[in-house]
């Protein structure tokens, strides 16, 4: 069943791609599989997935070691501080760097374990009071200031949208996180790319795809509801 899963999303990005004359090849699909136990995660793996979300530090450490190696692990829930040092030298990226002091910390502790970390800066917006990240505004000079760091790059940006019943109603966020990419490519900072745009979950992943998303973090679609009262 979750091998139907990924493949009816997959096929969903390809068709949202054919709809805005993009290579599906430019999409990168991340299985958002947070709360969910290491049978399904290799379920979905057998079925071909590489690159997997996880909203916790703790669920990456009890994971990594039971899963295949050579899977893509992105962090892309609130990071604290002082849990960076154990995902540096393990994560493919970190999508949800939203200040300076964070972003030093990463470059500090990928220092001590000589790794370079691909990061993106979080954005929130639609300016939600729960949702974490920057404002649109904020964005730039926060880039400017990670490019100073020699073992952080900044990749680009992240979104998580506001959950609504109609995906359209998205449409608008999505678009103006890609024009902000576009306008910050176009100062040719030193050390950022804006060649990555994390945006789009379940609920409104294809609407992403048509404007521009370069990563995609389903977690519903694939492995079904979460079950938030596993303790372990």
């Amino acid at each position: 069943m979750l091998s139907e899963n990924l493949r009816d999303v997959e096929k969903r990005i390809e068709e949202a791609c054919k709809r805005s004359n993009r290579d599906p090849k430019e999409v990168t699909l991340i299985a958002v599989s947070k709360t969910k136990p290491v049978e399904m995660l290799q379920e979905v793996y057998d079925a071909g997935a590489r690159n997997f979300g996880e909203n916790k530090v703790q669920e990456i450490m009890d994971k990594y070691d039971h899963l295949p190696q050579d899977i893509h692990w992105h962090m892309i829930g609130h990071l604290q501080r002082n849990k960076v040092k154990y995902i540096v030298d393990k994560v493919q990226m970190i999508h949800s760097v939203d200040s300076l002091r964070l972003a030093e910390t990463i470059d500090k502790e990928a220092k001590k374990k000589n790794v370079t970390v691909p990061i993106l800066i979080e954005v929130n917006v639609a300016e939600e009071d729960s949702k974490f990240g920057l404002s649109l505004e904020e964005v730039t000079a926060l880039a400017e200031e990670i490019s100073k760091l020699s073992n952080v790059r900044v990749c680009g940006l992240m979104t998580v949208a506001p959950f609504v019943e109609d995906p359209e109603e998205n449409r608008e966020v999505f678009r103006s996180l890609k024009k902000l990419s576009v306008d910050i490519a176009a100062k040719n900072i030193n050390n950022v790319t804006m060649s990555v745009l994390s945006m789009g979950m379940t609920n409104d992943f294809e609407v992403a795809v048509e404007e521009g998303a370069t990563m995609v973090r389903v977690g519903t679609a694939i492995f079904g509801a979460r079950d938030y009262s596993r303790k372990d």
